[in-house]
């Protein structure tokens, strides 16, 4: 059971989507154009946001764009079935999933229900980090990167770079062999069980997001690599 908040300027797809999240248990909050919604996701943040992408007074890109600055919520898109940029800027942003209208509310449920496990095994796993792994393990440490497992800390040239879990185990998996390319399958299977379906361009957003982060302490960070159409791989410095 989770806390929800929709946020759409349709009247009837957020009764409909409502109605559906709370047969199923949910807690959902709604609000009508992006401005209200944003202030309420940041104020009292819910454990999943869904967002529509036109919206009065603030659209749906820039709530996700502003939330990304401050949150890693997870948050699900709604878009016209034509508007496959929405898609794409959505990705480019931070956005976990996204639906295209017209949808069904089965298939929204299980979307919910996906983005939601990943998010909580992310928070079961950043418990684990930081109390049941070995303390003895080794940092790893790539030129100005370093790597703690032990203690889930990313260090870049000693200044904390704030990583969700997910974005440590892709980091590391490509910090364990600089130069060396990696594909977003090899990239899939260090991040998510086989339990988790995510495609491609997850993997993608999660690096775009890495790649923010750590250019908000460097902004000349440039040290995971992509090789179009092949993978990503870390060059060391």
């Amino acid at each position: 059971m989770a806390d929800i908040t929709l946020v759409d300027d349709d009247e009837n797809i957020v009764a409909s989507v409502s109605l559906a999240l709370e047969s199923h248990g949910h807690t959902v909050k709604a609000y009508y154009d992006g401005a209200s919604g944003l202030q309420a996701l940041e104020s009292d943040p819910p454990d999943l946001a869904i967002l529509d992408v036109k919206m009065p007074r603030m659209d749906g890109m820039e709530v996700l764009r502003r939330l990304r600055q401050t949150s890693d919520l997870p948050v699900i898109i709604l878009t016209s079935k034509d508007e496959e940029i929405d898609e794409i800027l959505g990705f480019n942003l931070g956005a976990d999933d996204y639906m295209h209208k017209p949808f069904s509310q089965r298939l929204l449920l299980e979307r919910v229900k996906a983005v939601l496990r990943r998010a909580r095994a992310d928070e079961d796993e950043a418990a684990v980090a930081t109390a049941a792994v070995d303390p003895n393990a080794k940092a790893i440490k790539r030129g100005r990167l370093t790597l703690d497992s032990a203690r889930h800390d990313c260090l870049w040239d000693g200044k904390p770079v704030r990583l969700t879990v997910t974005e440590f185990l892709l980091l590391q998996s490509l910090a364990q062999r600089p130069g060396f390319v990696k594909s977003r399958d090899n990239l899939m299977d260090a991040a998510y069980d086989d339990q988790v379906y995510v495609d491609d361009r997850t993997i993608d957003s999660h690096i775009k997001r890495m790649r923010k982060k750590f250019r908000q302490v460097d902004r000349e960070f440039d040290a995971i690599e992509t090789l179009y159409g092949v993978g990503y791989r870390y060059r060391e410095s």
